[in-house]
């Protein structure tokens, strides 16, 4: 139950200037600060509270465990009791998980789960390879670095996770608009503006256009230096089993170290992962597992 709230903490955003002083495992200065605190972070605060508890707790002793105003922790767990998430003991009026909260504790470390067995089929591939390894998944910014396992070269490229990249002008960006129907592709090429980051860019629609087309029948894209002068990638997709896109994997690295010819050289490591991830995230039917 605790690495449940650990995992459903990180999944809340929030201004750190609301929560000063604040902390997630640990609340020392609620009080002063309850005010200011949003109300999803009380409401995982006293998740925490019972999940560090072997017993069922009274709104008091939650008040006592995390300092929030015990009017406030009364209504929160009533709240959270009427939605199905704890249930109070009739005798001792004592809060404890009820079904739905052990439901959402179990998906969520079943997510966990296929991140780990993710995580480390990308250790592997960069292992091989020995260069930088990328999950990247589309969103409305653009493709954005999910997963990734950095090389061990002291030079490198380097990529946060949680970094958007264009569309038009990466190797995972390209692998995901290739896999869309030619209609869908040409579509939402015309809604972009395809802007010009390198000499090598496509600025133009129909050149892509012709491009997403080979790459739709080769299965792999490249990176030939169209988003950051002297960066080469290739990426390749990951697909669920009825064969829709989900993400792209790829690898990129320095022009020095990384050809053309290297890159392709990694393309059946690159595509026996992307199979191995599928085969670990999603069942035959397509649903995650």
């Amino acid at each position: 139950m605790r690495l449940f709230i650990s995992i459903f903490a990180q999944w809340i955003r929030y201004n750190d200037s609301q929560i000063k002083q604040l902390s997630i495992f640990g609340a020392e200065s609620v009080t002063e600060e309850s005010d200011r605190i949003p109300t999803n972070i009380r409401t995982l605060l006293i998740l925490e509270a019972l999940s560090k508890s072997d017993h069922p707790l009274t709104a008091t002793e939650i008040n006592q465990e995390i300092g929030l105003p015990k009017q406030t922790v009364h209504r929160l767990c009533n709240t959270l009791v009427e939605a199905g998430f704890l249930t109070q003991q009739s005798n001792s009026k004592r809060y404890q998980p009820a079904r739905r909260l052990r439901d959402v504790s179990a998906g969520l470390l079943d997510a966990s789960r296929m991140h780990i067995a993710r995580h480390q089929i990308l250790v592997q591939v960069a292992r091989e390879v020995n260069e930088t390894v990328n999950f990247v998944v589309p969103e409305k910014l653009g493709m954005s670095y999910t997963d990734r396992v950095e090389t061990a070269w002291p030079f490198r490229i380097q990529l946060p996770i949680g970094t958007h990249v264009p569309f038009h002008c990466t190797a995972s960006g390209k692998c995901f608009l290739a896999c869309m129907p030619p209609r869908s592709r040409r579509a939402f090429l015309a809604s972009m503006k395809l802007e010009k980051l390198t000499d090598q860019t496509h600025t133009d629609p129909n050149t892509l256009l012709a491009e997403l087309k080979e790459i739709a029948a080769k299965g792999y894209s490249l990176d030939r230096q169209e988003f950051l002068d002297g960066m080469i990638a290739i990426a390749v997709p990951v697909t669920d089993h009825s064969g829709r896109f989900v993400a792209a994997l790829a690898i990129h690295g320095p022009l020095q170290r990384l050809s053309f010819d290297v890159a392709l050289s990694h393309l059946a490591t690159l595509q026996g992962a992307a199979n191995k991830i599928r085969e670990a995230i999603f069942s035959p039917n397509g649903e995650p597992n």
